[in-house]
């Protein structure tokens, strides 16, 4: 640990010129033994992407390794670099953010001091502080995270909260933002983070166009949970539960009250219940809200349905229905939530 590199990122980053339209932003993204592949293809991609759709001249793309050396993934696939992480002051100068991908190869590079200190170096003069997955655990060795809001992948949440307390970390985020720190859950959660970036750079019809070249089925906003309900379900061992579990989001706007639901598991109404409860960790009242308000959020996030439009597409008889689930489930209501998610 780097006690002053500790005391220098607590706080917001201090303010910096406005970088002209005109300039290129300089992105390094870091990589080492071990890291996540796709951690660094997710994010590269999408920054190739959007600057080929704006017309070239917005970002300028730079891989870093330890020594400029070759990495070798998690995945077996090696890869070269642009310059080593220690080149980046005096060949690039201030950069506009800085990436640290993650990947089980964080184990070792967190603990390398000198690398860490190097960080702390780029770090202080970047806009843009940011890392993918378990990336997150090399700014916190780094200091960079302290005083902040950051979110990790969810095997290494608990890890980065015990290690870390002066990190206010958000568990169950696709990616946080804050105060020009940016950290994203696992994996693909990094294709979310880099295209909210692009559209705070460039605006959101070149984030939308990103996402439609690289085939994303929806942009996820940042405090959307890494899990959907069918995933935080337990999987359920009994066939018909199972099966039920796949039938219910094909037909949320249909009647499915326990009888409904019980008769289509060829059950009875308490059997079904008991069942449903002890396989799928709620009751078969509650999992079914819960699938109503997430499809709720994704038609509040992407069309101009009404509220009532709304309600009634996903199952919920009224809009006051709506409202009371989503406030009880989100912990807001859906006009508020669509003011801050809703996507042009």
């Amino acid at each position: 640990m780097l006690p002053a590199l500790r005391r220098s990122s607590i706080g917001p980053v201090p303010d910096r010129p406005t970088r002209p339209s005109s300039i290129a932003r300089p992105i390094v993204l870091v990589a080492f033994d071990g890291m996540q592949l796709l951690d660094l293809a997710g994010p590269l991609e999408v920054f190739r992407a959007a600057d080929g759709i704006a017309g070239g001249g917005k970002y300028d793309l730079h891989v870093a390794t330890p020594g400029g050396r070759r990495v070798r993934t998690s995945s077996g696939v090696d890869l070269g670099a642009d310059l080593a992480v220690e080149e980046v002051g005096a060949r690039l100068g201030p950069v506009d953010t800085l990436i640290v991908v993650g990947g089980i190869g964080t184990r070792a590079i967190r603990h390398d001091e000198a690398f860490v200190e190097q960080l702390g170096t780029i770090a202080a003069t970047a806009d843009r502080i940011a890392s993918v997955c378990t990336g997150a655990l090399v700014l916190a060795a780094a200091g960079l995270l302290d005083g902040y809001r950051a979110t990790t992948h969810w095997a290494s949440s608990a890890h980065l909260a015990a290690r870390h307390p002066e990190i206010e970390v958000m568990a169950d985020r696709i990616y946080v933002e804050d105060r020009g720190r940016w950290t994203s859950a696992g994996v693909t959660a990094g294709i979310d983070l880099a295209l909210a970036m692009v559209d705070r750079d460039l605006g959101p019809e070149i984030a939308h166009q990103v996402a439609a070249h690289l085939v994303v089925f929806a942009r996820r906003p940042g405090g959307q949970a890494q899990f959907s309900v069918q995933l935080q379900a337990q999987a359920a061992r009994t066939p018909a539960i199972a099966e039920l579990q796949r039938w219910l989001p094909d037909h949320l706007d249909e009647d499915l009250t326990v009888d409904r639901l019980a008769g289509r598991a060829t059950m009875s109404p308490r059997a079904f219940s008991r069942t449903f409860r002890r396989e799928a960790g709620v009751t078969p009242a509650a999992h079914v809200e819960q699938l109503r308000v997430e499809a709720a959020r994704r038609l509040l996030e992407t069309t101009d349905l009404g509220i009532a439009g709304v309600a009634t597409a996903v199952g919920f008889r009224h809009g006051e229905t709506l409202h009371r689930a989503f406030v009880r489930t989100v912990g807001t209501t859906p006009d508020r939530y669509r003011q801050h998610f809703a996507r042009p």
